[in-house]
């Protein structure tokens, strides 16, 4: 399968994007784990999804951008 340029970046920064989002979660889960989630960590995951949802909006504007 050949894949130009464009369509290999748009893939690697998308991938790129969603793993510091699984790792975010990560970070947040080993940071506020006290046998469940407390309510400082709850407000910490609202706040990386919303993070996330910045992210992918700059990115997904960025991306458009270039082309």
């Amino acid at each position: 399968m050949n894949l130009e340029g464009e369509t290999l970046r748009d893939i690697v920064v998308s991938v790129v994007s969603v793993g510091l989002f699984i790792a975010a979660m990560l970070v947040v889960g080993t940071q506020f784990d006290s046998g469940g989630l407390t309510e400082q960590g709850a407000l910490a995951v609202v706040a990386v999804m919303l993070g996330f949802i910045l992210l992918m909006t700059a990115v997904g504007l960025w991306l458009a951008n270039q082309h």
